[in-house]
């Protein structure tokens, strides 16, 4: 994200029963345009795009929207054929889109709304918003705390807080009741991630800090600054279970992907590609893919060696990502450059590459 978008659109990426909106989407949406190559797949599909995610059955691609921010109230959510792109159904919503987080049986898909602070929870069946939770918190300025990512675990619902200082909501997921915070988390919670191998959530924040949590007692155990003093702003995690090895993401600060031990928190690599903002670790073809919102591409690395394999030019933005489950597909969301007046020249993008060519 960038610098002047933090606040909200940071908030952004980058998270009673719902009421639905009629907004009809501008024009420029409607008009879908779809390239098609040997790898990759590029449709512009609407304004606002940013976080994905999958159905279990793969049958299902959900695409988080903001919508517009100039004169456009509310936001979308998109169902697409996660093979051809094309649109296979639209929830429209009275507020803003951003994270996602899909449950394991797939029936329920639930949102982030970062510039109202709060969360939703879609019915994938029909596409309905069955349950909201806005979060009471404001900053000094009367604005809700933006809710940036979201995760689910064990079915309870983690939220980080874009605030300072930053908290994370601990939510039901099966109610949307607030069961707890997690207070004391620096500034900013950015990236959230949950080890199965260590059985601890690790959070990001915008001071450079990775947070060790115990999600059966909600309790911080350690602290981790990787960068020591100098300027960070850490966004998202990605982790390598097999070796322990942790990957933590800066687009601001030190503009790097950085190779944690996940037990001890020590520094193995510092990469050094430029800009970094969504990562991701593939097992099934031991790599990892970086997008690289400044330059416009996205990276595949050899996990190893962190020699790039590959890189995929994707201009303006790439911003989100997500990887199938055979590990052969990655998807990506391409934003478009914000004018003065936070209107864009052009909707966003999604991207799918095959990984097998």
């Amino acid at each position: 994200m960038k610098p002047q978008f933090l606040a909200a659109a940071m908030a952004i990426a980058l998270a009673g029963c719902a009421s639905q909106s009629t907004v009809t989407a501008p024009q420029k949406t409607t008009k879908t345009a779809v390239t098609q190559g040997s790898q990759l797949i590029q449709r512009a599909l609407a304004d606002g795009l940013y976080e994905m995610a999958l159905s279990p059955q793969s049958d299902a691609l959900y695409v988080a929207s903001a919508e517009g921010f100039k004169d456009v109230q509310g936001g979308a959510v998109y169902k697409l054929d996660p093979t051809s792109l094309k649109t296979l159904g639209m929830t429209h919503t009275d507020l803003k889109n951003f994270a996602t987080a899909l449950s394991a049986d797939g029936k329920t898909l639930y949102v982030t709304h970062s510039l109202d602070g709060g969360i939703s929870a879609l019915n994938t069946a029909d596409g309905k918003v069955k349950a909201r939770l806005l979060f009471p918190e404001r900053n000094e300025k009367g604005m809700p705390y933006g809710a940036r990512q979201i995760l689910l675990h064990n079915s309870t619902l983690y939220v980080g807080a874009v605030a300072d200082p930053a908290l994370i909501w601990v939510v039901d997921a099966n109610t949307l009741k607030p069961k707890t915070r997690i207070k004391n988390t620096g500034k900013w919670m950015t990236g959230l991630h949950y080890s199965e191998n260590t059985e601890r959530l690790y959070a990001a924040n915008g001071g450079g800090e990775i947070l060790v949590i115990n999600p059966r007692n909600n309790r911080i155990e350690k602290r981790w600054k990787p960068l020591g003093e100098k300027p960070a702003l850490l966004l998202n995690i990605a982790e390598d279970g097999e070796t322990g090895r942790l990957f933590v993401t800066d687009n601001s600060k030190a503009k790097t992907t950085l190779v944690l031990d996940i037990h001890s928190g020590k520094v193995l690599k510092q990469l050094d590609i430029g800009d970094s903002l969504g990562v991701v670790f593939n097992p099934k073809r031991h790599e990892i893919y970086v997008s690289q919102r400044d330059s416009g591409k996205v990276l595949s690395l050899d996990a190893t060696s962190y020699s790039v394999k590959k890189s995929w030019d994707l201009p303006p933005n790439p911003n989100s990502l997500l990887l199938s489950a055979d590990g052969q597909t990655l998807y990506v969301t391409v934003k478009q450059a914000f004018n003065k007046d936070h209107s864009t020249r052009a909707p966003d993008n999604v991207v799918r590459i095959d990984l097998k060519n």
